[in-house]
């Protein structure tokens, strides 16, 4: 069987551009797609409302970008990593540079009562659910 290596280069490089695609973040779009999974985050409901814990280490708050729209949270930031003057990198493991990342929740978020703490590169947003998505009990008459 011969193969086109023509053909075989034209998929490979289609391929990375879909790749490179998938990546691109647009946020309060139609897609939640986001620059990787950085920063790791847990998010868990507590009550009616959600918590999100971020791991954000060697970043300045001053660094940190976060807003919110309806049910989606952007993180955005710049994680700047320094190896000195005159030094050979032999290995590098800790990455820099700029992050962008949107979180989507299952309800909309209320704005005017989210909170943000950060400390020790830890990172926690309180982010109350708005009225109109809390659940409303019903009295049986």
């Amino acid at each position: 069987m011969f193969t086109n290596w023509s053909d075989t280069l034209d998929n490979l490089l289609a391929l990375q551009r879909a790749l490179e695609s998938s990546r691109s973040s647009d946020w309060f779009g139609g897609t939640t797609a986001s620059q990787g999974a950085y920063p790791l985050v847990n998010v868990f409901q507590q009550g009616d409302d959600f918590v999100l814990i971020a791991e954000l280490p060697g970043i300045n708050k001053q660094d940190l970008h976060i807003e919110i729209k309806r049910n989606q949270l952007r993180l955005a930031g710049t994680k700047q990593v320094g190896n000195g003057e005159g030094k050979s990198v032999h290995r590098r493991e800790r990455l820099s540079g700029k992050f962008d990342r949107v979180i989507t929740f299952p309800a909309a978020i209320e704005t005017e009562g989210a909170k943000a703490e950060y400390q020790d590169g830890i990172l926690a947003l309180f982010l109350p659910r708005a009225a109109s998505e809390r659940p409303k009990a019903i009295e049986v008459q």
